[in-house]
């Protein structure tokens, strides 16, 4: 009933629109995301590597192509939409004290997305991975936890930073 006279009212005299991001300060944080995301992009990239080693690509191997292609830019960009939600909203100026060239890795992490978007390279996977993992282990430092470097146990089986919890 409350909604349909407010739909009503809204067609005499339409209420304004807002939209909004979540900014509530939870300050529920947590760089995994991004790891997660960077080891997509290595493990997409793999596997379209390994199609390109095929003599020809069937209809089937095409659409998977197609798919592995759009989830590794997705994931990529997975990657620079967490790491700025950290930087933009964790990061403060004790944090910047304490690791003054924050930005400038960010900086790097943004480049090294989009150049995980714009090719088929593992190194440059991995080279996105490396910067997600010091950025994920100054953010642990800020938050007082110490890590530890283990070997993921899924492909692609690379290095992460975990919080040793």
């Amino acid at each position: 009933m409350i909604y349909d006279i407010l739909s009503s009212i809204n067609k005499v005299n339409p209420f304004t629109t807002a939209s909004a991001h979540c900014d509530i300060p939870c300050k529920i944080y947590d760089p995994m995301t991004a790891q997660l995301a960077a080891l997509s992009v290595v493990r997409f990239t793999d596997l379209l590597n390994e199609l390109a080693e095929k003599d020809s690509l069937s209809f089937a191997d095409q659409a998977q192509m197609s798919r592995l292609i759009s989830e590794k830019e997705t994931h990529a960009e997975k990657v620079k939409h967490e790491v700025r939600v950290i930087w933009g909203d964790y990061f403060k100026a004790p944090q910047f004290e304490q690791f003054p060239d924050t930005n400038e890795l960010v900086h790097k992490i943004m480049l090294a997305g989009s150049a995980c978007k714009q090719h088929v390279s593992r190194e440059k996977g991995e080279d996105l991975l490396t910067l997600v993992n010091e950025f994920a282990e100054r953010f642990w430092v800020t938050k007082k936890v110490k890590t530890k470097k283990a070997v993921c146990p899924y492909p692609p089986s690379l290095t992460l930073v975990y919080p040793n919890l």
